[in-house]
């Protein structure tokens, strides 16, 4: 049906009359280089099936039957009045050269549909929705495309997508019900080349599901279009275009549509195949890979595959352009208007479904990723930080596999930021302009709306702004519901105070201090009951009295200064990007009837990004002869606070041996000797990670006891006329937000990540009572919380799933 303009400018006069203007000359409409009339759209949804015309850039539009008649009729040769004459015939009523003339001026020439009067081509405009793809890169033309997918067109055959569809449906069925995904898991995890292969595998199954399209389109007798890449809302994406399946009734539009999904069933029992020539379990994760694909894909929200089943089931080619015209008419006062009716009433009501159900779904993920958008930020810096590292890691060790994994998690993680980025520039920078053109020349409706966009603009800035944890990455313990997303714009209600969540406690705080506040916070310790382990006792709380339990905030004040038997490591660390070490040994002696009551404790706190505090306190504590107050303490504290990619890490160490006399000679050098080489340990202990220093210290701990226990004059008494020796303890406290930045390995065992915490271990030493779990938290006063008818041309869309 293709009619395209050529052959000579007809005279208006014969050859001898050439100084006849060309103002006299009839005009003659010409069709537009490169426009097809593809004719009525079969099995639509409208009440006056719309015609369809498709322009050379690939933009299918939908035109009225008078205006598809009018076009019709352009030929090349006829004028105003013989165009006419055939619309009126087609029209079953009486169109004049005159209403010719205004179609043409105010419809088919803005359309870029005919050529100017000029002759020249017309500059079109395809459409550019907002959820469509971007950066389109074309790997083949039309022609390529036919020639690759040709031979695909034969699996269309209905005894084979029978037979594949009932093997398919067997491989899920085993793959998730009887064989599990364990094994598979395991075996991809345990080797890089298999996870490589697997991602290769579901890269190139993507692109075969866009055969699956094009195969189907030829199969129906359309003709493909091109095939590519491109980014689609914030992924790539591959793409064939399919619009001239147009052309074809609902049957072959839906095959085409379906024939992506069709395909990836394929690829799932051909990988079935290979797993059971093969016994490679890795291969089954391929198969998961082609379901969620496939459940992907039939999300009928945005342009995937379901939304061109809906839209072709329907006959409605693009349910976005209904979006308006819907919600408008579901005013009151719009009820009676013809706009309402160009739809079936069936189609109608499908319509509306998936308008009152994608609208509110559509606007609340933009809310929520306008509000979560700060944290995730955080999250992906922090995630790709981390890949970096092990990137670096694997090239180090020539690991070229492991590498290349980490690459690609570094880019799977940049490229949704990234895309949520790009959606959210394009989406502000068209509601603005949309805003200037609409108050053209109106001041005051400019001005109310440039006020409303700065409001919202200063709200947004508000939600954004760097405090406390605006920038703070997700956190293992987080359950990311709506109100953990909401926090940072709307303050949580009353909840009960738990580990690793926002809610109010009652805060004691000193009289004559002033109180904090949201602006001027201080740090506290918070302390909070946790269940016993049989879930009974004092400290048992339950979810019945949860928002009952008792709770303790205190203000968190420098460490006091040792005493002069004390020993106190205290490392605080404010610089970013930078690591802070204190270490403090001591040997303690206690005479004859002296009070043991030698405190060690290591501290360590830090408010910075990219950095490390760790503190070291190790003391040995030896008693000669009796003594009747043996209550020596061991504590170790880290905290951090506001703190981003840091680690704080406490080890306090104390030996306390009771002797029965002084030591010999001979022992007390070989004492000497050992603790000259423990402080020179303790002075180069920097660059040592963490796990070394605790098991140098326990090593050292096993020598000095070996000394004393070696020497027969300060060999210890019976239990019951003095206390048992040795007593040897130790705590320590890590604190990591949320990966540590030591540079050296650690392997200690930290607490929550990314808690603005710090948890003060048992310090069993001498009797003391183990010290409660505890958690420093901002507070806040004394509570601490963390057209009138159908339009007459629509442009349609590019039909391009996957």
């Amino acid at each position: 049906m293709t009619q395209t303009s050529g052959g000579p400018r007809p005279q208006a006069g014969p050859p001898s009359s050439p100084a006849l203007k060309a103002e006299h000359r009839p005009h003659v409409p010409r069709l537009a280089d490169g426009v097809q009339l593809i004719g009525e759209s079969e099995g639509s949804g409208y009440r006056e099936p719309p015609s369809l015309v498709r322009r050379a850039d690939g933009q299918t539009l939908q035109l009225t039957p008078l205006l598809y008649l009018v076009l019709e009729a352009v030929d090349g040769t006829r004028g105003l009045p013989e165009i006419a004459e055939h619309a009126s015939a087609g029209a079953g009523r009486l169109i004049s050269a005159d209403n010719v003339r205004t179609l043409i001026d105010s419809q088919l020439l803005p359309l870029g549909l005919l050529r100017r009067p000029d002759g020249s081509q017309p500059e079109v405009r395809k459409a550019d929705p907002l959820l469509g793809m971007r950066f389109r890169y074309t790997v083949t033309d039309p022609v390529r495309t036919g020639k690759l997918t040709a031979p695909f067109a034969a699996l269309f055959n209905p005894l084979i997508v029978a037979a594949v569809t009932v093997a398919f449906l067997a491989a899920c069925w085993w793959v998730l019900m009887v064989k599990g995904l364990g094994s598979a898991t395991h075996e991809a995890f345990e080797n890089p080349l298999l996870l490589l292969l697997i991602f290769a595998i579901t890269i190139l199954s993507a692109g075969f599901h866009e055969f699956g399209h094009a195969a189907a389109a030829r199969k129906g007798g359309a003709i493909p279009g091109a095939m590519g890449a491109g980014l689609y809302l914030v992924w790539p994406a591959f793409f064939t275009d399919v619009t001239d399946s147009y052309r074809l009734g609902r049957g072959g539009r839906l095959r085409t549509d379906l024939g992506g999904l069709y395909f990836n069933a394929i690829v799932a029992v051909a990988i079935m195949g290979l797993w059971w020539a093969t016994g490679f379990d890795a291969l089954l994760l391929v198969v998961v890979t082609q379901i969620l694909q496939m459940v992907r894909q039939l999300l009928p929200l945005v342009r995937f595959d379901g939304y061109h089943i809906l839209a072709d089931a329907t006959g409605v080619p693009d349910l976005f352009q209904r979006i308006k015209p819907v919600l408008l008419g579901m005013l009151p006062w719009r009820w009676g208007r013809p706009e309402n009716k160009v739809l079936k009433p069936w189609a109608r009501a499908v319509v509306t479904l998936w308008v009152l159900v994608t609208v509110p779904l559509l606007l609340f993920s933009l809310a929520m990723m306008v509000i979560s958008l700060p944290r995730l930020l955080a999250t992906a810096w922090s995630s790709a930080a981390r890949q970096q590292g092990l990137l670096a890691e694997s090239l180090s060790a020539g690991d070229l596999a492991g590498a290349a994994v980490r690459f690609l998690a570094i880019v799977a993680v940049a490229l949704p930021m990234l895309g949520m980025l790009y959606i959210l520039l394009r989406l502000v920078r068209q509601l603005l302009t949309a805003l200037w053109k609409k108050t053209r020349g109106r001041a005051v409706q400019r001005t109310a709306a440039l006020t409303v966009v700065g409001a919202l603009l200063a709200g947004l800035a508000w939600a954004w702004w760097p405090d406390g944890g605006t920038y703070r990455p997700v956190q293992p313990y987080e359950r990311g519901t709506l109100a953990d997303a909401t926090t940072s714009i709307l303050p949580a209600g009353d909840t009960a105070l738990k580990e690793g969540r926002g809610g109010r406690t009652v805060a004691l705080w000193p009289a004559g201090t002033p109180t904090p506040t949201r602006e001027n916070p201080q740090l506290s310790m918070v302390l909070v009951p946790v269940a016993g382990p049989s879930g009974t006792g004092p400290a048992a709380s339950t979810a019945a009295d949860a928002s009952a339990a008792p709770s303790w905030v205190f203000p968190f004040d420098r460490p006091a200064a040792p005493e002069p038997d004390g020993n106190q490591a205290l490392a605080i660390n404010t610089s970013d990007g930078s690591v802070t070490y204190s270490v403090a040994f001591a040997l303690v002696w206690a005479e004859d009837g002296e009070p043991v009551d030698a405190r060690n404790e290591a501290y360590a706190f830090a408010s910075c990004t990219g950095c490390a505090a760790v503190a070291v306190g190790f003391q040995v504590v030896l008693v000669v002869g009796q003594a009747d107050v043996i209550v020596p303490e061991n504590l170790s504290a880290a905290a951090n606070y506001n703190c981003l990619d840091c680690l704080t890490y406490a080890l306090a160490s104390q030996l306390v041996l009771t002797l029965d006399g002084p030591l010999e000679e001979d022992s007390m050098a070989r004492l000497t000797a050992l603790w000259e080489e423990i402080a020179a340990y303790g002075r180069n202990i920097h660059n040592v990670s963490l796990s070394e220093i605790q098991a140098a210290l326990a090593s050292y701990k096993e020598q000095i006891i070996g000394i004393i226990r070696a020497d027969p004059s300060a060999s210890a008494g019976p239990a019951a006329s003095r206390p048992a020796s040795p007593s040897p303890t130790s705590a320590s406290t890590a604190q990591a937000d949320p990966e540590p930045t030591v540079p050296a390995a650690e392997a200690s065992a930290p607490a929550p990540a990314g808690t603005e915490a710090a948890t003060a271990p048992p310090a069993p030493a001498g009797g003391a009572s183990p010290a409660p779990s505890s958690t420093p938290v901002q507070t806040a006063q004394p509570t601490a919380g963390t057209g009138p008818t159908a339009p007459a041309a629509e442009p349609l869309p590019t039909t391009d799933p996957g």
